[in-house]
């Protein structure tokens, strides 16, 4: 589309005012420097094409150089990563491998358990990483999916972990493990997840030997923080127990797919130290267990301790308060005795009697006497 001249000399106007002015320039419209285009952000993290022979031959930002490399690569392999990526970066890669399409809308919307399947010779793994943030005691997940053919690996990761250059690095420093295709790299991406597991043990075995001595200092904030690792632990479980089931699946489908013994032996070692983190995860979730019920159980032990204190303070009240109520009882007696007498008045009976006083007092004495006796059988006193 053409635009006119103004409008040209405009846009260079609005551009120039948005841009500094550099020295010895004084007039925007006159300044040939163009504006700098946005690009977008590519989801490529690497590209990279490997010979038969595991070597490195090239590393491309595009996807399109990769794919001309891969077939101009005879028995070669390609290891393409992404991170988070579109629609449209993934039909690309749908329409070269020949990606199936639900793989493909599972890889785009994440949130998906561990599994496997198979989709004629591709294979589509989701695998959960996670690492321990002991800040604030949690365990983070990320997802990562990788999709395995007979001459490509695309991975793509929900999350920042795992270090896939690490493994990338690691790899391309053996290339005779990457020359036996792509289920050495599947492997190892597994086994640096399973390893990644080990952290995520320890911090959870260190947090829960706190949670321990907390409960018996009397700590009121230790059963949130028990609930709170508890779901920790619940969701590294659910990453942890569906991948037992890829590695069998793996094992099993090992022979089918003719994958050679080595990768067997190194498909058997991840397993073995999957097993040993999930029968870790397990003892904690029995731990937690036991430890939530002795927290409750010495929760209700002080209750009922408070609950014994109140009671035996309203016990010790209550007597002071029959004590006293005794004896002012014992005490009005006589006050009502003497007040009656003490009115004065000429037509009271006995007011002129001899015995009058002795009597009085000896009603008083005997009335008191007899309250305290009645008292002291009610135990009031």
């Amino acid at each position: 589309m053409a635009f006119s001249s103004n409008r040209s000399v405009r846009t260079r106007q609005m551009l120039g005012a948005l841009r500094p002015r550099r020295p010895g320039v004084n007039d925007p419209a006159t300044d040939p420097t163009p504006p700098t285009p946005i690009r977008p952000r590519s989801a490529i993290v690497a590209a990279t094409v490997y010979d038969d022979e595991g070597h490195r031959t090239a590393g491309f930002t595009r996807l399109a150089d990769t794919f001309r490399a891969l077939r101009s690569s005879p028995g070669g392999m390609a290891w393409i990563g992404l991170e988070r990526p579109d629609e449209h970066e993934l039909a690309a890669l749908a329409r070269e491998f020949d990606l199936h399409p639900l793989a493909v809308e599972d890889a785009i919307q994440a949130h998906q358990r561990p599994k496997i399947e198979r989709y004629g010779e591709t294979l589509f793994v989701v695998l959960h990483a996670a690492r321990y943030l002991d800040s604030i005691e949690e365990v983070e997940f990320s997802e990562l999916h990788v999709f395995i053919g007979p001459d490509f690996v695309v991975t793509v990761r929900h999350g920042d972990s795992p270090d896939l250059a690490t493994v990338r690095a690691r790899l391309e420093s053996t290339p005779q493990m990457l020359a036996r295709g792509p289920e050495a790299v599947l492997y190892a991406i597994m086994d640096r997840i399973v390893d990644d597991y080990a952290p995520v043990v320890s911090g959870l075995d260190y947090d829960i030997d706190q949670i321990e001595g907390e409960v018996f200092s009397g700590d009121a904030h230790v059963s949130r923080r028990i609930y709170e690792l508890s779901r920790e632990v619940v969701d590294f479980q659910r990453a942890v127990r569906p991948l037992q089931s890829v590695c069998q699946s793996l094992a099993k489908g090992a022979e089918k797919y003719r994958v050679d013994e080595e990768m067997q032996t190194y498909l058997r070692d991840v397993a073995d130290h999957l097993i040993e983190v999930a029968e870790s995860v397990e003892t904690f979730r029995a731990a937690l267990r036991d430890i939530l019920t002795v927290n409750a159980t010495l929760v209700a032990q002080r209750q009922n301790e408070e609950m014994t204190h109140l009671t035996e303070v309203s016990i010790k009240q209550g007597d002071e308060v029959k004590r006293i109520s005794g004896w002012a009882a014992i005490l009005f007696a006589p006050t009502l005795v003497g007040a009656i007498y003490g009115m004065n008045f000429d037509t009271m009976p006995e007011l002129h009697w001899v015995w009058g006083y002795p009597f009085a007092l000896l009603l008083m004495l005997a009335v008191s006497v007899g309250l305290y006796a009645v008292f002291r059988w009610k135990k009031w006193m």
